[in-house]
């Protein structure tokens, strides 16, 4: 049961790792494919877990991974609790910028079983971006996959410039406007 680091393990050239961290896995599929699908110049590997620890044999076989991006439902509140949980199991400094909230099933208001307070404050405490969406609409998909991406690119250094952390206090300064 190890706890995620990112900089435990060395980067790759032209290479950028992605996990999904959510309880519904034909939806986090769904977005994978959708990122795969998008025009890049780098290579990108995408991990799918519906929750953290990840399985600790082969530990040392597992990939620095760039981004963590974890999938709340919010049609689901066992989809909130289960990321709460993962939270524990990565490591504070992921949180200076490789680390993303993604809410999806926010196009039906009236389906909603959690308060998007309750999503919101999840975001501030952990000072980390929430991208909303509704990933069951391709067009939104396609759009939520390119933003991914690119935070993707800037996470795992391929922007020269921009680190994670410079871009996502940009994110929280033009949120705060």
């Amino acid at each position: 049961m190890a706890v995620l680091r990112p900089f435990d393990k060395l980067p790759m050239l032209n290479s950028a790792v992605l996990l999904l961290v959510g309880s519904d896995e034909a939806l986090q599929q769904k977005l994978a494919e959708a990122i795969l699908q998008e025009k890049k110049d780098f290579s990108i590997s995408i991990h799918l877990a519906t929750s953290l620890p990840l399985p600790s044999e082969g530990d040392h076989l597992r990939p620095r991974i760039d981004l963590i991006v974890f999938m709340i439902d919010i049609k689901s509140k066992y989809s909130l609790k289960n990321v709460e949980a993962s939270l524990a199991h990565v490591d504070a400094s992921f949180f200076l910028g490789k680390v993303c909230f993604l809410v999806t099933g926010v196009g039906r208001v009236n389906a909603c079983s959690i308060e998007t307070s309750a999503v919101c404050k999840l975001g501030e405490t952990y000072c980390s971006p929430m991208i909303f969406c509704e990933l069951e609409l391709e067009g939104i998909r396609v759009a939520t996959a390119q933003r991914l991406l690119r935070m993707l690119q800037i996470c795992a250094g391929q922007i020269p410039g921009v680190s994670a952390l410079s871009f996502v206090s940009l994110m929280r300064s033009c949120d705060d406007d």
